[in-house]
């Protein structure tokens, strides 16, 4: 939910700044730096969550630690990718796969009722789902969005 409020807060500003600053409603390049906002946003819980998040990827697979703090990384880098004009589109698309492959771990995390914070197991379980799924479909199709 909070990146949802980031997205929506940050793109109406940046449209409005568009109006005050161009003298036009720039839909595109704000919803660029709302979509890098948000992912920035996001970021940062893969450094402050970094155990909590580990604990959302099934055990089977290695190095949870440092795949949390990779893909905040590759976060913050495309943030700043989609926000360049020669880098913008292939950074779009490269968003729009890293939202499919986060996606089974938020599955997970739902199923298992975890906590994606602290890590243990008192999380909103899979009525979280119902948002959880919409929510990243959404940022896949405002993505996509910015590609055309």
């Amino acid at each position: 939910m909070k990146p949802l409020i980031v997205l929506i807060a940050v793109f109406g500003l940046a449209l409005l700044g568009s109006k005050l600053l161009i003298q036009k409603w720039d839909f595109i390049l704000s919803g660029k730096i709302a979509l890098s906002c948000m992912l920035v946003f996001t970021a940062i819980g893969h450094f402050v969550f970094t155990r909590g998040m580990a604990s959302m990827i099934p055990s089977i697979i290695p190095l949870k630690i440092e795949i949390v703090l990779i893909t905040g990384v590759i976060e913050i880098l495309l943030a700043i990718g989609l926000l360049i004009p020669f880098t913008s589109t292939i950074s779009a698309w490269l968003i729009i796969v890293f939202f499919i492959l986060i996606l089974p771990a938020n599955i997970y995390a739902a199923i298992h009722q975890i906590n994606y914070q602290t890590g243990l197991k008192n999380g909103p379980g899979l009525s979280y789902l119902w948002f959880r799924i919409p929510e990243q479909l959404l940022f896949i199709f405002w993505t996509f969005k910015l590609i055309q």
